[in-house]
């Protein structure tokens, strides 16, 4: 079977150069390198004959006859085939499986904390070398080596960490394993990640997933996790009865970092211990681990004279820009309203930083020019960043707490006050541990006995880590309820994480109408535990009717279609606009193939202009962007909007790059949606007829 994978990838790979020259546009330079990296599968920077076997088409282009072609010679060749009338593609068409994980890179530098499991070189991580016989400590306190863990037939150590979402996600598989693997004499024993005294939260952990807390220990000092270079919270160890690593990284693929898919396909560490237990070597013996990344002691970290304090700069920066979600009772899965909690999570901190991940803001930022500043700005200025990276790279000074900051305060309950009314769905969903989830509706009835305006408004699900996202649509007493879901119409209200509520400007509100009935659309992820979720909105009350009504339009393009694939798909949408626009916010709507999203106005005077650029879209946080004033578009403009997708084998996140893409409701299917929230003068008579 694993040869006929080979020969499939193979044959992916002829098909594309045979497509090269029978199909599609004249390509340009730039797409015949796209092609040439594309068949270079090692990234060495040349082509092979074992990537490109068939004697033939090497031989077009490797003209020197040293068995590589380099990528000039690639270039040449295309140039050649080009001249003689020959049609080459814009892009291939025929993506690597998405079934099988990219070749090891070998001779290149990898990343460890790759979002979805990617081979690793085994000789260079370990493999096949004796583990130390390092010290763990039981929950109890206990000093145990690593021999004394030993089963019969080896070892399985995996880390985790309790505040980490994809450790948890993992627990249930990290259950079936204990018992599974112990039936054949391969002991497990579940590895808290270095830190604090962390015996209580690994306790709790273990209650909470029904996991044996016998199979758990603590690394304090980290010399397990040193001893293995481990770089992730989820990875996994394997070791034969001598303490030989077998195979390390990940437990499987079906889940990584903002991706998910509905079941494993690649059960790596079940797979390794049955080679194992056959007396065989893994045919997989290293990958990544998706999941929080590690922080390990440093000895080459070293404090400048000017470095920033934790009291005097670092715990302010963190106020400012992450202690409202991450803290306790916060959205995030740890809290960083503490020094120990900032360094035991120095690792992810780091991480995502440099990623420009966290703190969660896509756009341009506003230095570029690019558009305009918003209000909800989240990104980290560059001195900010570079004071953060510098103290988390140094020894991490303390600093005199003396000057630390006042410990910023947080609404218990709902952060627009206490509401005036409160909506709940009548009955709690029952939310699965694992795999997808189809969209849940339900419809609440509000009771109101006459016109109502709301000035601010707050979503609160009851299983917060278990809502990926909320949609309310308004529906009148004589409308009939139908599930119009996104992009149609434009909505009511709507929650993502770090977006839960909305509070308008005085003199702005939204129309509750008598006898409104409320339909919530709630997307669900599985978090590794079953759970019920009953979410509800609380709104606040005008008391009076406002100046302008509070809009919600929608540009959406139901007409998308994005080619198997496809690496940067473009669709877009132009609408005229009869009336003059007051624009308030921008909410892009995409699914996981979404790669970028922008919104441009051509004005009446032929003027252009780029209202927001979101270079790098997140499906995991659909931001709202809020302008600082409302934005004027006269009648007569021309409003644009364009979406970019990644529908290849390269997406993380990507279900399925060997299909077709529509628009469709749910998440392997894609949506092309630019929400804008906008202000009208209100009027007495429009409101009456709605």
């Amino acid at each position: 079977m694993k040869n006929l994978l080979r020969l499939g990838g193979i044959g992916v790979a002829l098909l594309a150069l045979l497509t090269i020259v029978r199909a599609g546009p004249f390509t340009s330079p730039r797409g015949d390198d796209v092609l040439l990296k594309r068949l270079d599968r090692d990234g060495d920077g040349r082509i092979s004959a074992a990537e490109l076997p068939r004697a033939a088409w090497m031989s077009r282009i490797d003209q020197d006859g040293d068995g590589f072609a380099s990528f000039e010679e690639g270039r040449a060749a295309l140039r050649r085939l080009r001249q003689q009338g020959q049609k080459l593609p814009t892009e291939l068409t025929a993506p690597p499986t998405p079934d099988t994980p990219p070749p090891p890179a070998q001779g290149r530098q990898v990343d460890r904390y790759a979002d979805t499991p990617q081979w690793l070189p085994a000789d260079d991580f370990g493999v096949g070398t004796q583990i130390s016989d390092v010290e763990l400590k039981s929950l109890d306190g206990a000093t145990i080596h690593l021999g004394d863990l030993m089963g019969k037939s080896g070892l399985v150590l995996g880390l985790f960490s309790p505040d980490c979402p994809l450790s948890r996600k993992l627990a249930p598989e990290m259950k079936r394993l204990s018992s599974d693997l112990a039936r054949s004499g391969i002991a497990t024993t579940w590895v808290c990640v270095p830190g604090a005294d962390r015996s209580a939260e690994a306790r709790a952990f273990a209650a909470e997933y029904q996991l044996d807390p016998r199979s758990l220990h603590l690394d304090p000092d980290g010399h397990f996790a040193q001893s293995a270079d481990a770089a992730t919270t989820t990875e996994a160890f394997l070791l034969d009865a001598t303490r030989t690593l077998i195979y390390r990284g990940a437990i499987n693929d079906q889940y990584g970092v903002g991706s998910v898919r509905s079941s494993t396909v690649h059960a790596y560490l079940r797979d390794a211990a049955d080679a194992l237990l056959a007396g065989r070597t893994p045919d997989i013996a290293a990958t990544t681990a998706p999941g929080c990344a590690l922080d390990l002691p440093r000895s080459s970290r070293v404090a400048h004279a000017d470095a920033p304090t934790y009291h005097g700069r670092i715990s302010r920066i963190l106020q400012t820009h992450c202690v409202e979600c991450h803290r306790q009772g916060g959205i995030a899965p740890f809290a960083l309203d503490q020094l120990s909690d900032v360094l035991d999570n120095a690792g992810m901190i780091r991480r995502q930083v440099e990623r420009g991940k966290m703190p969660p803001w896509f756009a341009d930022p506003a230095q570029s020019g690019a558009h305009a500043v918003f209000r909800n700005d989240r990104s980290l200025p560059e001195a900010d960043r570079q004071a953060l990276l510098a103290w988390l790279a140094s020894d991490r000074p303390v600093g005199d707490a003396s000057t630390a900051p006042a410990p910023r305060s947080f609404a218990e309950d709902w952060q627009i006050g206490t509401p005036d009314a409160v909506y709940q769905i009548p009955q709690p969903f029952a939310v699965k541990a694992e795999g997808s989830i189809p969209y849940q509706y339900a419809v609440v009835e509000t009771g109101l006995s006459e016109d109502r305006w709301v000035r601010g408004y707050e979503i609160q699900p009851t299983a917060r880590a278990a809502v990926h996202h909320v949609i309310v649509q308004v529906f009148g007493p004589d409308e009939k309820v139908r599930r119009v879901g996104e992009g149609r119409g434009g909505f009511w209200a709507a929650y993502v994480p770090g977006n839960s509520h909305r509070l308008y400007d005085p003199g702005q509100a939204r129309l509750l109408p008598k006898g409104a009935r409320l339909q919530f659309q709630i997307h669900y992820t599985a978090t590794g535990k079953a759970t019920t979720d009953q979410v509800q909105i609380g709104v606040l009350f005008a008391d009076a009717a406002p100046e302008f009504e509070v809009r919600v339009a929608s540009l959406a393009n139901p007409r998308i279609r994005i080619p198997a694939g496809a690496a940067a798909h473009e669709e877009t949408l132009e609408l005229p606009l009869s009336q003059e626009y007051w624009v308030t916010g921008y909410m892009p709507h995409l699914h996981t193939r979404g790669a970028a999203f922008r919104y441009e106005v051509a004005y009446p005077g032929g003027q252009r202009e780029t209202l927001l650029n979101v270079p790098h879209y997140d499906f995991n946080w659909q931001l709202q962007y809020q302008t600082v004033e409302p934005k004027h578009l006269p009648a007569g403009s021309r409003l644009k909007v364009t979406a970019i997708y990644d529908n290849s084998a390269a997406n993380p996140a990507n279900p399925d790059p060997t299909r077709d893409v529509r628009w469709g409701p749910q998440t392997w299917d894609e949506m092309m949606i630019g929400y804008i929230e906008h202000i009208v003068k209100r009027d007495d008579k429009d409101v009456a007829q709605r």
